[in-house]
């Protein structure tokens, strides 16, 4: 009998971290199928687990949704970071590049309506964004929100296609086009 509940220990399964595969599962589902669509029966089925392991690790969908949107905010905190020391145009530029690259995250970031908005780590990883953004701005808080403004709109709108044909060429080049004119003189352009 030991030896095989040993052999049923070696086939059942075992995620080296399970937290991980969940939070790929659920970015892919919703990369895939937007944000309606993710359900932690989805997410477990994509992770190979049972449709009770989201839950013990995330206790709800919203958990999940909070853990993907922390995520998020580090890692755009991280990109924005890197930009930092080529000023406010790059950083602008490294913001919409986040949107593309982590389109699951940035679906989720910003709709505390499927999060735990009140969630400490969430709050600590967005705050810790929104400085980088805020030191490069120094002209107030309204500014801030500006300069925010502008670029999370920009990628907002690349990504739902709402941009006009001649816009979408290169991601790149339009995300700092539209960022220089959050410099001075750069309305003018």
């Amino acid at each position: 009998m030991e030896r095989y509940a040993e052999g049923m220990a070696e086939r059942s399964y075992h995620h080296g971290d399970l937290r991980r595969a969940i939070l790929e599962a659920a970015a892919k589902t919703i990369g895939e199928h937007g944000v309606a669509a993710l359900s932690l029966r989805e997410v477990a089925r994509r992770a190979g687990v049972s449709h009770a392991a989201p839950v013990h690790h995330f206790r709800d969908k919203a958990g999940v949704v909070t853990a993907l949107a922390t995520e998020g905010y580090d890692l755009l905190a991280d990109a924005l970071t890197a930009a930092r020391d080529q000023g406010l145009v790059e950083i602008g530029v490294a913001y919409v590049r986040f949107a593309v690259g982590h389109r699951a995250h940035f679906d989720v970031m910003f709709r505390p309506d499927l999060h735990h908005a009140e969630d400490a780590d969430l709050l600590a990883a967005r705050q810790r964004a929104w400085a980088v953004m805020a030191d490069a701005v120094s002209e107030g808080k309204l500014a801030q929100v500006a300069a925010w403004s502008i670029v999370h709109g920009f990628a907002t709108l690349w990504l739902s296609g709402a941009m006009p044909p001649e816009v979408t060429g290169d991601l790149e080049a339009s995300a700092r086009a539209v960022a220089e004119m959050l410099t001075p003189g750069g309305a003018g352009r």
